[in-house]
Order: C-alpha cells, then structure tokens, then sequence
C-alpha cells in the first residue's frame, strides 16, 4: 500500500507546489494582502489553507485542542519533524525563527522568506543579537512568532530540555508566551517514527512520510503565560512544563 500512495500523493503533492504555491506567494503581497475574508486578512487564510492541504497530502488528520487568541505572542512548540511547521501553520500563521541553512532550499527558502521566517546563524553571537531584536520587532508589531525551545529536533522521544535564551523577546516587548503541543499518534499510540531515522536525509524521510498511511496530528494550544517581569530560564521552564504535562497525557481515542 505504501507505494501506490506514493503513485497519487507525489502528482497531488507537485501539482500543490506548482499551483497552491504561487497563488499563496502572491497573496502575501499587496493590493490582495489585507484583503479581508472570513474576519482575516487575506494572505493568512490562505497560509492556512496551504498548509493544512500539504497535512492533507501527507496524510495528516489534524485535531487541535484549544484556540489561539488575537494578539502578538510567543509561541513555544516541541520539535519533533519538519512537517511541525506545516501543522503549526494549520493552526494559525506565524513567522519562525529557523536555521540559516533553510533560506537557500529551492522553494523552501522562499516560502520561509514570504511567511516571515527569521533565520538564525548557529554558533553566532551576532546572529542570535540580530534575530532577538528582529522578534521583538515582529512582536511589537503585533504578528506571533514562533520557535522551538528544545533547540531543534533531538533524538530520542518525548520532550527535551527548553532552553531559556529565545523567550528574551517576550520579555523585552510583554508579549504573553503561547506554549503548544504537538505529537504524532497512529492506532492509537504515539508515531516516534514522523522524526528522522538515524542516517536519513531530509528526501528520504519526505518519501517515507508520504508512503505512510493516515496519522493523527495532535495540536494542543495550552494556557497562555504573562512574561511581564519574569526571568528567561523560569518562563522556559513553566512552558516546558506545560508541553511535557500535555504530551504525557492519556492518548485520546481515535
């Protein structure tokens, strides 16, 4: 079965980036930009619709838990496949801050650069500066950032570490922190296999995901916290406590 899903999953997943593609690209611009629809502005319904179709194509059921309220904020999300940030997207648009290394994929890196995506140099104290003061700006004009506090995807399951440095801009600008959960779940038991296998490039884990048959993509929009006076390390912590809390919780049925 795996491979006859490839025979119509490829065509449809081609046939999204050669027309969904353009037509996204082209609402993030103006005059269509702000046109409203729905009580949105135009470019992040669209946003929405592209990448919940991309979920569609690789055979993800979303169920989200909880909603995202209006406002700039913070959102902080365990990390575990590239397809996070599609899934994320499906929930409500939000710039990333992501490794400098996307923005020259071919097409990629130019979605990335349209939705707002802030690349950070590893290893760079510069960019780090550059890329806290470019989510702040993101804040203090009213559009959500997202990033994933565990540093990248680690190996092994369940949810690592957050680190405190990134959450510096919901400080600076008093924007609330929005801790979100993701995890993967097939016959009702938690897919650790959505990540990358040991060895395996970014090609082949986009086949193998698209062989595979339906998944549950759980999103769960946890309690927002105030970052007013608070410390890097003690909000890093809190939402890391949230997101652990929730990715432990009982499997729903499916």
């Amino acid at each position: 079965m795996g491979y006859l899903r490839l025979l119509y999953r490829i065509p449809w997943l081609f046939l999204h980036v050669l027309v969904g593609t353009p037509v996204t690209v082209l609402c993030h611009y103006r005059p269509l930009r702000n046109i409203p629809l729905g009580g949105r502005p135009l470019f992040k319904v669209v946003s929405m619709w592209w990448a919940r179709m991309v979920c569609r194509i690789f055979g993800l059921r979303l169920h989200v838990h909880g909603i995202m309220w209006p406002g700039p904020q913070l959102v902080a999300a365990n990390h575990i496949s590239w397809i996070d940030i599609t899934v994320m997207h499906s929930v409500g648009p939000m710039g990333f801050v992501s490794k400098a290394e996307i923005e020259r994929w071919p097409l990629i890196g130019h979605l990335a650069r349209v939705g707002g995506t802030v690349f950070h140099h590893r290893g760079s104290h510069d960019s780090s500066s550059g890329v806290a003061a470019e989510m702040a700006e993101r804040l203090r004009a009213g559009e959500n950032v997202a990033i994933y506090p565990e540093g990248g995807i680690r190996p092994g399951a369940g949810i690592k570490r957050f680190h405190g440095r990134m959450f510096a801009a919901a400080i600076d600008t008093a924007a609330p922190v929005q801790p979100m959960m993701l995890r993967y779940l097939r016959d009702g038991r938690h897919d650790h296999d959505m990540t990358f296998l040991p060895g395996e490039h970014f090609t082949a884990n986009v086949l193998r995901l698209l062989r595979q048959g339906p998944c549950v993509a759980e999103v769960v929009v946890l309690p927002r916290i105030e970052s007013a006076g608070r410390q890097r390390r003690e909000l890093a912590a809190e939402a890391e406590a949230a997101v652990r809390s929730a990715f432990d919780a009982e499997l729903p049925d499916d």
